[in-house]
């Protein structure tokens, strides 16, 4: 066995103890609830007064956010790393003095410093949806089916969240929203290690490596979160917030 891990580890792999993974997805499910519903329940209930967005496209498509912060002026912090999206969410919230935009990746150490993205000469080739793909994973966008000579680099600012909250003078938060095309779960993680803030997260965990969710899982338990499953999307919500999943 010792050979086979050392094998492994040369050639880049790590042996993992398959009960490592035991249920390690098994959260529950709301089957009623769509984020959008989730979303106006909150709202409506005046249980989110302020928003930090991680991946905010370009503040229309494939944002189930944008039409609750225009409608109740929620005090929100809007990232976006990629600089075409980022100047059209400019545009959209430009006179709105409650929401602030930051062209950024958050990345964890700030090893981050490009982003792969479909070449916009051929993005007519594709579903709409691409549109809403980028990663720092060139793989990932050739999972969603994009041909590799139709992927380009591009060069982006990173930070970390806390560095990001730093910056922003961001001291309290009720709602955090994460959708970083597979890197979710290290960007919660990495927030909830290093924050004393406790706001509802909901990121997207179909694409988050199955030991970054298995930990986070854990570490999620262990400050007494809760959570299910809205589709791809996972609700974590503190003990101080109930949330009706029955609704």
């Amino acid at each position: 066995m010792k050979l086979i891990k050392k094998i492994c580890g040369l050639l880049g792999y790590k042996l993992v103890d398959k009960n490592h993974f035991k249920n390690s997805r098994s959260i529950t499910s709301n089957s009623f609830l769509t984020v959008h519903n989730l979303l106006d329940i909150l709202f409506e209930n005046n249980d989110i007064n302020s928003i930090v967005q991680i991946g905010a496209n370009d503040g229309v498509r494939f944002d189930v956010l944008n039409e609750f912060i225009k409608k109740y002026q929620v005090k929100s912090l809007l990232v976006e790393p990629i600089n075409e999206y980022f100047q059209k969410l400019f545009l959209k919230y430009k006179n709105s003095n409650f929401v602030t935009i930051e062209n950024s990746a958050i990345s964890i150490n700030n090893e981050i410093s490009f982003l792969f993205k479909v070449d916009s000469r051929f993005i007519h080739l594709y579903d709409e949806h691409i549109l809403g793909v980028s990663s720092f994973d060139r793989n990932h966008l050739v999972k969603h089916g994009v041909k590799k000579k139709h992927i380009v680099k591009e060069k982006i600012n990173s930070l970390s969240i806390n560095e990001l909250l730093k910056k922003h003078n961001i001291t309290e938060i009720d709602l955090l929203y994460v959708d970083a095309e597979g890197h979710d779960g290290k960007i919660v993680k990495d927030f909830i290690s290093n924050s004393s803030l406790i706001p509802i997260i909901i990121f997207e965990y179909i694409h988050v490596d199955n030991i970054v969710f298995h930990e986070l899982v854990l570490k999620l338990k262990k400050i007494n979160y809760k959570f299910f499953s809205i589709n791809e999307n996972i609700i974590c919500y503190p003990p101080n917030r109930i949330i009706n999943i029955d609704t």
